[in-house]
């Protein structure tokens, strides 16, 4: 989301927009960790462990919450929701804050 998009989305807001920004960032490496796990990303680099250490914690309340047979069903399910989960609170409770300060 762009800076004017944000602006115009929350107005003068500066707590909304941190959240934003900060939830957006959140479910950012969630997702990149979803994609290095599915292409296969070497997982001895160094980049790939700092994301995937980071992911593993974000999303350790969702982690092996689903069942499936395959790992990367597994993988995608619970850093997805993880993901999803951030997302929607963060823009959620910007939005409640931008309508309060109104």
């Amino acid at each position: 989301m762009s800076p004017t998009s944000l602006r115009h989305r929350y107005g003068n807001n500066e707590a909304a927009k941190v959240i934003v920004v900060v939830t957006d960032v959140l479910a950012l490496i969630l997702g990149l960790w979803i994609l290095m796990y599915l292409l296969d990303a070497n997982r001895a680099n160094d980049l790939v462990r700092v994301v995937h250490g980071a992911a593993r914690w974000l999303a350790s309340w969702s982690h092996d919450l689903f069942t499936f047979d395959d790992a990367w069903a597994r993988v995608v399910a619970g850093y997805g929701l993880a993901a999803a989960v951030y997302l929607v609170a963060g823009h959620l409770i910007a939005g409640r804050l931008r309508r309060l300060n109104k």
